[in-house]
């Protein structure tokens, strides 16, 4: 999933300058903790066909590459 921040985070960073940035998750734990990367339905739908989730800044140029080589920063979702 490409975004305006590169990952998963606990508060909105352009927002919360202390926010705190995951590199993994799993499905429960974004579901549980509430965060907004995604719907609820999608995360669940994501979980119950074991598809891992890539999140992911689109504003660095060249990220979807470096992301898709496994050396970008991002947050895993599995």
């Amino acid at each position: 999933k490409a975004t305006q921040v590169d990952g998963v985070y606990d508060s909105d960073p352009r927002k919360n300058a202390a926010a705190k940035r995951f590199d993994k998750l799993d499905y429960s734990e974004v579901l549980a903790r509430d965060l907004k990367v995604m719907d609820g339905a999608a995360i669940a739908l994501a979980r119950d066909n074991g598809l891992p989730v890539i999140v992911f800044s689109i504003e660095e140029p060249g990220n979807l590459l470096k992301v898709l080589r496994g050396a970008g920063r991002a947050t895993v979702i599995a």
